[in-house]
């Protein structure tokens, strides 16, 4: 559990003086009315497209492999609407910890809620995905109910110290784990926690299986059932999108998953990687393509990026 994010001097070097300064100007950038920040990021999301040759490649290749029916324009139209999303989400990861809970309220819509009230104090995973919008959903979200989170430190301490500020701003009393603090998250969903989890990454062949993903086999943790059974806690499917014309956001809490797990990783998996299809689907244009999803292959296959992967 890592609950210390205390200030510590040593971020006034001189080595970090860059990174306050930028993220002084962040910070002074959100204050903007929201609309220009969606124009402003539509602007860095466009310069994003081209100049991020190898991310563009990455992204491209996932949404042929994931939609090989689809049009050749208007896939090329998906992928570069994905990159605008990328530039939106600077402003919108900037909203999430700096906005006031009231000003980020008024571009909120929630559904689901129920979901959460009928916990009754049982634990439950909230089994988010990698939306671009990620950061307001949680953020959003832990202003209405305390939920704890997985955490992967930043290598900046100072950016780090910001991060964890800011994810926490609206919640005091969330917790968030380390990726290996297994231990940790089980006893906190024993004890009634919800945690925001993601398990839609490609994370290595250890406690992976090759699920369907999008009808592509993709190396699927089986951590999702495993906190389940163990940590007796419930999963909710939870996603969040932003709506057209500068409406804001929609963010969801779907129904538990019933029956699950089942006790059978394969099958348990491809559960999970169906309620993780279905959510893209919501808004594919707002997923992480650039993530490489599938560059853990089954033996005798070899990943489909490009040489300069590592």
């Amino acid at each position: 559990m890592i609950n210390n994010h205390d200030f510590k001097w040593r971020f006034l070097h001189p080595r970090f003086w860059l990174t306050w300064l930028s993220l002084g100007c962040w910070r002074l950038l959100v204050v903007l009315p929201y609309p220009v920040l969606l124009w402003l990021g539509g602007g860095i999301g466009r310069i994003m497209f081209w100049r991020s040759r190898y991310r563009r490649e990455v992204a491209d290749i996932n949404l042929r492999w994931c939609f090989p029916e689809m049009e050749e324009s208007q896939r090329q139209r998906l992928l570069r609407a994905n990159f605008i999303s990328y530039g939106i989400a600077f402003f919108e990861i900037g909203m999430a910890w700096w906005w006031p809970t009231q000003r980020l309220d008024k571009l909120i819509t929630f559904e689901g809620l129920e979901h959460l009230d009928g916990l009754q104090g049982r634990g439950a995973l909230l089994m988010a995905i990698h939306f671009t919008t990620l950061e307001i959903g949680a953020s959003a979200l832990s202003a209405r109910h305390s939920i704890d989170g997985m955490y992967r430190p930043h290598k900046n301490p100072v950016y780090d110290y910001v991060q964890s500020k800011g994810r926490r701003v609206r919640d005091p009393l969330g917790v968030v784990y380390p990726r290996e603090d297994i231990r940790g998250m089980f006893k906190a969903l024993r004890q009634g926690r919800i945690i925001w989890y993601a398990p839609d990454q490609d994370y290595g062949r250890k406690q992976s299986v090759f699920a369907r993903f999008f009808g592509v086999p993709a190396a699927t943790v089986t951590a999702t059932a495993r906190f389940a059974k163990t940590g007796n806690a419930l999963v909710l499917p939870f996603s969040q999108v932003r709506l057209p014309d500068g409406r804001g956001y929609l963010i969801k809490v779907h129904p538990p998953l019933q029956d699950f797990p089942t006790g059978d990783d394969l099958a348990d998996a491809e559960t999970v990687n169906r309620q993780v299809e279905k959510m893209i689907l919501e808004q594919p244009d707002q997923y992480m393509w650039i993530h490489r999803r599938f560059k853990t292959r089954p033996p005798g296959e070899s990943r489909p990026y490009p040489k300069s992967s590592k």
